[in-house]
């Protein structure tokens, strides 16, 4: 004879069902919770030749800065890409500073054989302030003055700390329209569970084109665990919860082909990353040091 369950007790199984579940993805997410990475430094790499031909320790983002601007390029297999973006970049910059004697520079490309290594350079960075750059150049280098000045915008920092994000969120609708419904659907997939999660006021969290002040990338970048593509997500939440005032600024960006992220696995992957950074830190399996988020 069937057992036939009353539609309130098939609910209350129901729910039971889901609490059960929220608590065994809560225990699993706090357990495998990796550490913050620890950053390795070969011998080789504690060492750099200067313009003079000297060879000089690696700075340290703890020591005071020594240059107006540090521009981080992350690269991983990005022979192709790399050379027009630093063409670019390194172009506006010696530009700027023949027009400002006082504006000086520093750009530090990140290679690493394996996974993206960004807080190596931005732990080496000497400038006042930080730019993170993808290394593609799909948003036009000159677009730094927008993003300094959304930075200047949000004085006075409070503790000297603050951080302006170039968004594409502007030319949504135009890549709605280039982009296939499968596409579209993960895309705002993702930026429903950004929203939803982590970060509330912030609408494009993954254009790779970020400037910190010094302050703010060491306070960051100290707690930063994820490595992968959500990293941006976990930086920003980091700072949400620091109360580090955030601007979002529209850039000018072109898509470029060679693009690492291979579009269901990826987001896939950046979907688990940001239930977790959610979980850990909501069970306490990472910590930030001051105050605790909601």
């Amino acid at each position: 004879m069937a057992l036939l369950l009353s539609v309130p007790a098939a609910v209350a199984a129901l729910a039971a069902l889901a609490a059960l579940l929220l608590v065994l993805i809560c225990m699993i997410a706090h357990v495998t919770a990796r550490k913050m990475p620890t950053l390795h430094r070969h011998e080789e790499e504690k060492y750099f030749v200067n313009a003079e031909g000297r060879k000089e320790s690696v700075p340290s983002i703890h020591d005071p800065p020594s240059k107006e601007l540090s521009v981080v390029v992350p690269s991983y297999n990005e022979e192709d890409r790399l050379p027009l973006m630093m063409d670019e970049a390194l172009d506006y910059l010696e530009k700027r500073q023949k027009r400002d004697a006082s504006f000086t520079y520093e750009v530090i490309v990140v290679n690493d054989g394996s996974k993206d290594q960004t807080e190596k350079g931005v732990f080496s960075s000497r400038g006042r302030k930080i730019l993170m750059a993808d290394a593609d150049g799909a948003t036009k280098f000159a677009d730094i003055e927008k993003v300094e000045e959304g930075l200047k915008n949000l004085q006075p920092w409070p503790n000297q700390m603050a951080i302006s994000c170039g968004s594409r969120a502007h030319l949504e609708k135009d890549s709605i329209a280039k982009r296939s419904y499968f596409r579209t659907l993960l895309m705002y997939g993702f930026h429903f569970l950004v929203w939803f999660l982590c970060v509330k006021e912030i609408r494009d969290t993954q254009c790779g084109f970020k400037l910190l002040t010094r302050e703010a990338a060491l306070r960051t970048f100290s707690t930063l665990h994820i490595e992968r593509w959500a990293f941006d997500v976990e930086l920003l939440y980091i700072a949400q919860c620091l109360r580090i005032p955030i601007a979002e600024v529209a850039v000018n960006w072109t898509e470029i082909e060679g693009s690492k992220l291979v579009p269901f696995w990826s987001w896939l992957q950046m979907g688990r990353d940001l239930l977790f950074i959610r979980l850990r830190y909501m069970t306490g399996a990472w910590q930030i040091e001051t105050r605790k988020c909601n």
